[in-house]
């Protein structure tokens, strides 16, 4: 009789843990323009979620390919969002950075380690989060985004669903 009690709870607790997995991912900065920006007010949408900063190499590198997936995902209920992690000292090179690579899609302000931590992107920079239209975190990459990673996950989540899945974390951080 324990050993099916212990069994249960072992059971109703892991399903608690599924379902909390399942929770829509919270995030409330500012924008550019200092308006207070929600991540639930994106639900209905996929959001391509890109934590960068204006001094990261690897963030400079990999913008290119998500300004073009932005233009390429317009019209098709995907959203594109710039999180960026500068500090006060450095949040006044955003706009320029901004205009000098042709971002067009929206950016956030203030984002910290702790709001990366809190959506399991780790600490480092870049780190993208994809998020269905229930405002699920559903795919992750920590560091510099490959050629067709935006789109394989993009497409995945776009499609039905029924293929073989992309990779639900890509770490490219331990590379050298």
């Amino acid at each position: 009789m324990k050993r099916i009690f212990t069994g249960l709870i072992l059971g109703l607790a892991l399903g608690t843990f599924a379902r909390a997995a399942e929770k829509p991912a919270a995030l409330s900065l500012r924008d550019m323009h200092g308006s207070k920006v929600k991540l639930s007010d994106l639900r209905g949408k996929i959001v391509v979620l890109n934590f960068w900063a204006t001094w990261c190499g690897p963030c400079n590198a990999e913008m290119p390919m998500l300004v073009k997936a932005a233009a390429t995902y317009s019209g098709k209920n995907v959203t594109f969002i710039g999180v960026s992690v500068d500090a006060a000292e450095t949040q006044s090179k955003v706009a320029g950075y901004t205009e000098k690579l042709q971002i067009a899609y929206p950016i956030w302000m203030g984002a910290t380690d702790v709001d990366m931590k809190r959506l399991e992107m780790g600490e480092m920079v870049p780190g993208t989060a994809f998020i269905d239209v229930d405002g699920v975190i559903r795919l992750r990459v920590l560091g510099q985004m490959r050629p067709g990673e935006i789109e394989e996950r993009l497409n995945w989540l776009l499609g039905d669903r029924q293929g073989t899945a992309p990779a639900t974390i890509v770490k490219h951080l331990e590379e050298k």
